[in-house]
């Protein structure tokens, strides 16, 4: 362990702060970065969290097979030869591997060149093509070559920015910090956001329209034909550096305000104050993600926005771009080194000059000629048998794939599963007969690209636990059982990256904007030094550029950008009788992903601890607040919390994504998602599923608190884990009452070894407390309705037991006892401060989130809490104003 700070990057979002670990004598602390240039020292709840994800609980540390530990030399052995017999019976397209963003550059790389360099096939994709792959897409058609064109410094120097497809306020939360105080250090600065859900993001918005799901290249095209007719276009610009103009624009002429607005669901005073605020901005910045790329088409989507700010020549200017912001911290990395499956290396793709250079470059005679099978097509050809070995690295796609029970099945037919991992236990791991133990953030050494195309170290800070490895270690040790060692013998990470970035180099002379040839020469002590730097870094910018096409110039062979003619089209599935609502999924604030890192933090589970769906009151209106619902498609079906919300639009359902089989019994929302997907990019259509909703009658409704780690589940229909420090807690819910609670609760935690005190409440329920030694061990509360516990004063008593009668009959009661108010639902994760104590302090005068923040420190650290913190200011202060 580092006696030392070291400074590193954040594990999860494309924002890709810089983080200060700081060790103290219980583990580390996470601060802000202060120097670097993605967050200048901001961090939001997660990535001030990251301390208390770094226990080894629930991690792979010794390599398995068939769940079984066997030493390196097996495993490894294993992966080779399971390898080599595939090639041998079936050739190298019967053989895949799926990486993820969460890989660092030098890991991706090695896997990649493995691959489609040596294996020679191009089946190497990744979970990027769930989040990027339209946008990666939409860029090469406009410029030529996957490249984000600004910064996050253009956000704080627009005049206009346009918010499309992400709820930044709780995926991007530094990026929308960054903007809230450009807006008020500048409140000419409009800020328009465009979502069919009135999210958090909206609270720093002048313009939000709520358009119709998935008509967003609509509105683009209006946006573009409506500058056209008034002569706003930058005909210079369009003549100079750009083709395709006349046929795009004839394409918009289709796109008429009343047409636009009725595509869209907008009213046309909406529209047109949408127009003028364009109009009126010099300088106009684009920020989109899921939400446009996660579509049947996701592509043109892209390019609808790239036209607007083509034609409008608001390009490679400051405070000017389209800005695609990635989901993962390292999927523009991936990118770089060719992790989808359409690339080839290095930005490079398939044509015969290309693949020549690239087999110059390895000194192989291998290399695939053609790419690979995309995501979703990866693992329906696993289903089908075509491809008969997958190695899935750092990621959970039985979890994060659409229909996901259908790959699941899929992949249980497959002869040679390997999983390189850091947790033991997943959805994906389970169905692994090779399991690899890889190093976690925080114990690997590399380096990754954020959205803005800055290149950051991912240091080390913890020892090395158990037998785990770093994932480029273990491709090589492969690689060099495969016959491959000469071109896979590198000691150390920054051995690969010198030779990525001179890949990136050869022979490119300007053609391709990926060049980092500027770094190929760097010693092992300058990469382990290595500062940000946004690329190209080369012989003309030693220093790495911040802003691209400034020259107007792009990568077309004639150095010319594409405007493309989009024909707006609707997302495949559409509403029917039997599934009338929509289903939209995406992130919460403080969960990441499947939940493997962030579900160990009891901080980020208190503010959403359950799986929710959540809609329009009208939509389902025999439902209540807290009841559960059974949400269907054609696929599957969950079970979730039910979050009526009249800020939620009509028809419209939001489910979130996070939730894994070892947090909730049915709630992997990709299952219930049909694979559509675009038929350039391959990305799936993930926001706009046909479903229904409907009460599921619980006859019980409980809570579980347990010590110490207890992860197999009480055997009920509904349940779902939250994190607590040293505590297993579960929440629980049944269609049938056990005969016997004492009997069923001794069947699960053999509560007859303890002293109970017990609460018989007839019909209503039962509640128990069971103690040893004068410690609390287990705490049990079950009732006809949701019981009203307060967790905070239970998960307090297993570290504090009540002493008196009356304190300990008051936890009975599952209450924190005479005097002390329960904190309610946390808002401020990163502070602990609930819902109640805000309300006191309102009460007691305070009407201001300034003045919140001065009091209880809410708000005051990542921001994130701030659009609560003003939603229930407004609701205290109306409250307080109608009783006096």
């Amino acid at each position: 362990m580092s006696s030392a700070t070291v400074t590193t990057t954040c594990a999860y979002c494309g924002v890709g702060c810089g983080v200060k670990m700081q060790p103290h004598a219980e583990g580390f602390t996470a601060s802000g970065d202060g120097a670097h240039p993605a967050n200048l020292g901001r961090l939001c709840v997660k990535g001030s969290a990251l301390g208390e994800t770094l226990d080894l609980n629930g991690r792979l540390l010794h390599p398995e097979i068939d769940r079984q530990p066997v030493s390196w030399s097996q495993a490894l052995d294993a992966v080779a030869q399971g390898l080599q017999a595939i090639i041998r019976d079936h050739g190298p397209q019967a053989v895949a591997f799926y990486g993820s963003g969460q890989l660092l550059t030098e890991d991706y790389y090695v896997a990649n060149k493995l691959m489609k360099g040596f294996i020679g096939a191009g089946n190497m994709d990744t979970n990027s093509r769930l989040c990027m792959a339209s946008a990666v897409v939409g860029y090469k058609r406009a410029f030529g070559t996957d490249a984000v064109p600004c910064s996050y410094r253009d956000l704080e120097l627009a005049d206009c920015v346009i918010l499309t497809g992400s709820n930044i306020a709780w995926a991007h939360p530094v990026v929308y910090q960054r903007l809230a105080q450009a807006k008020k250090a500048r409140p000419e600065m409009r800020i328009i956001v465009i979502d069919p859900r009135q999210t958090a993001t909206c609270d720093i918005a002048d313009l939000h329209l709520p358009l119709r799901p998935g008509s967003d290249a609509a509105l683009f095209c209006g946006a573009l034909n409506a500058m056209a007719e008034h002569n706003l276009l930058d005909s210079d610009f369009l003549k100079q550096h750009t083709q395709g103009g006349d046929e795009t624009l004839t394409a918009a002429r289709d796109w008429t305000e009343e047409h636009t607005a009725a595509f869209c669901g907008l009213p046309l005073t909406q529209l047109r104050t949408f127009y003028q605020m364009i109009a009126d901005s010099d300088r106009l910045v684009t920020l989109y993600s899921m939400g446009i790329n996660q579509s049947s088409s996701g592509v043109d989507k892209c390019n609808a926005i790239i036209n607007l700010h083509l034609a409008a020549g608001k390009v490679g200017r400051e405070g000017c771009g389209p800005f695609s912001i990635t989901g993962q911290p390292n999927a523009m990395g991936g990118r770089e080194v060719g992790g989808l499956a359409n690339q080839l290396a290095s930005h490079m793709g398939f044509t015969k000059e290309e693949i020549d250079r690239v087999e110059r470059f390895w000194k192989s005679d291998n290399v695939t000629k053609s790419a690979g099978l995309n995501a979703v097509e990866l693992f329906r050809a696993i289903e089908q048998g075509q491809i008969k070995a997958v190695w899935i690295m750092g990621t959970n796609p039985l979890v994060s794939l659409p229909d996901a029970d259908r790959v699941r099945a899929g992949l249980a037919r497959c002869p040679l599963v390997i999983v390189s991992d850091v947790m033991r236990d997943t959805d994906t791991t389970r169905a692994a007969h090779i399991c690899l133990p890889a190093l976690a953030w925080g114990e690997k050494n590399g380096t990754v690209t954020n959205s803005e195309r800055c290149i950051s170290r991912q240091r080390a800070f913890l020892p090395v636990p158990g037998e785990a490895k770093p994932d480029w270690w273990i491709l090589s040790q492969v690689a060099q059982r495969l016959g491959f060692g000469e071109a896979f013998a590198w000691q150390h990470p920054a051995e690969i990256f010198r030779e990525h970035a001179a890949l990136s180099g050869f022979e490119n002379n300007g053609s391709r904007a990926f060049d980092i040839s500027g770094l190929a020469q760097l010693t092992d002590r300058e990469w382990d030094e290595l500062r940000p730097v946004q690329w190209p870094v080369n012989a003309a910018n030693p220093q790495g550029r911040e802003r691209l096409f400034t020259d107007g110039r792009f990568f077309h062979s004639d150095g010319k950008a594409r405007l493309i003619a989009i024909t707006p089209r609707l997302p495949i599935n559409q509403p029917t009788s039997v599934a009338p609502l929509i289903m939209n999924t995406g992130r919460i604030r403080d969960q990441w992903h499947t939940m493997t890192r962030t579900g160990k933090s009891a901080r980020l589970m208190q503010h959403i601890s359950e799986p929710f769906c959540q809609f329009h009151p009208a939509d389902a209106p025999d439902v209540q607040d807290g009841d559960l619902v059974r949400v269907s498609s054609s696929h599957g079906w969950l079970l979730l919390r039910a979050r009526p919300d009249s800020l939620q639009p009509r028809g419209s359902v939001f489910v979130p994504m996070h939730w894994n089989s070892q947090f909730s019994q049915q709630a992997r929302v990709d299952a219930l998602v049909e694979a559509n997907t675009d038929p350039l990019s391959g990305q799936p259509e993930s926001k706009h599923m046909p479903i229904s909703l409907r009460r599921w009658a619980a006859v019980w409704q409980g809570e579980l608190f347990m010590r110490g780690n207890h992860l197999t589940p009480p055997a009920t229909a509904y349940w779902s884990r939250i994190a607590q420090p040293d505590i297993t807690h579960y929440v629980l819910a049944d269609s049938s009452i056990p005969k016997d609670w004492l009997a069923w609760l001794n069947e699960y935690a053999a509560v007859g070894e303890w002293i109970c005190q017990s609460a018989h409440l007839g019909e209503k329920g039962f509640n128990l407390l069971a103690w040893a030694d004068g410690e609390l061990q287990l705490a049990f509360y079950a009732h006809r309705d949701r019981p009203g516990v307060d967790r905070q004063a239970v998960v307090a008593a297993f570290g504090q037991p009540p002493q008196t009668a009356p304190q300990r009959l008051a936890l009975l009661a599952g209450t924190a006892g005479k005097g002390k108010a329960s904190a309610g639902a946390t808002i401020c994760s990163c502070f602990a401060v609930g819902e109640h104590k805000i309300a006191d302090a309102v009460r007691q005068g305070c009407s201001s989130v300034q003045q919140l923040g001065a009091q209880l420190k809410c708000g005051t650290n990542c921001g994130s809490c701030i659009p609560e913190l003003k939603k229930i200011l407004a609701e205290q202060l109306a409250f307080n104003s109608g009783m006096s």
